[in-house]
């Protein structure tokens, strides 16, 4: 099924001895989720790169018969046109000296679903990442020429796998499917309770 846009991205924190999504001060947001609305212009694009990797060839009777399984270790090249600042920091495991300052700590463990749709707009699908680290690898600061020169928050998600998906780093979800949950989607990726709002509304 061919893919439409980018409808939405949405981040957590979880703990990461527990998995469990972090809230309030600790989190991204009272809920815990922090989706990336046009209120502060959205996400520009979030590439995803290794999602398969090719196995081992295997021989036999002087021809190859098969190859061996090898599991993808999915990135994502991430472009958000402005992230709040703070957001930003925590993303990226950043902590603050109480002066207005900032230097890398260890990176949290970072949650997120991106949400595209099919071609029609009828329906939507969701790559889901609950486990892995954000990274700023470079910062191209730019002049201002006769027009302003914006630099996007270009951020790098590289994933890791989960046990409970039989240690792989990515799932992705439909509507299309009749027994698609919502819900269950938010726990799976998120760690959201049941009882708990999603804040996935755009």
């Amino acid at each position: 099924m061919a893919i439409a846009g980018l409808k939405l991205i949405t981040l957590a924190l979880r703990d990461k001895e527990t998995g469990a999504l972090l809230t309030g001060e600790t989190g991204l947001s009272e809920n815990g989720l922090f989706p990336v609305t046009t209120k502060m212009l959205g996400s520009k694009s979030a590439n995803i790169s290794n999602i398969s990797a090719k196995g081992q060839d295997v021989y036999g009777n002087n021809t190859k018969v098969d190859q061996t399984q090898a599991k993808g270790e999915p990135s994502v090249a991430l472009d958000f046109n402005d992230l709040p600042f703070d957001i930003k920091q925590k993303l990226l495991g950043r902590i603050a000296d109480g002066k207005g300052g900032y230097l890398q700590g260890d990176r949290p463990r970072v949650a997120m679903t991106i949400e595209t749709q099919n071609i029609k707009r009828t329906k939507s699908i969701w790559f889901g990442f609950a486990n892995g680290e954000v990274q700023e690898t470079a910062a191209n600061v730019q002049t201002d020429t006769n027009n302003e020169v914006r630099v996007d928050d270009a951020l790098t998600f590289t994933s890791f796998g989960v046990e409970a998906w039989n240690n792989e780093a990515m799932k992705v979800y439909s509507d299309v499917d009749s027994k698609f949950d919502k819900s269950a989607m938010e726990a799976d990726v998120f760690g959201v309770k049941a009882s708990q709002p999603s804040g996935l509304g755009h």
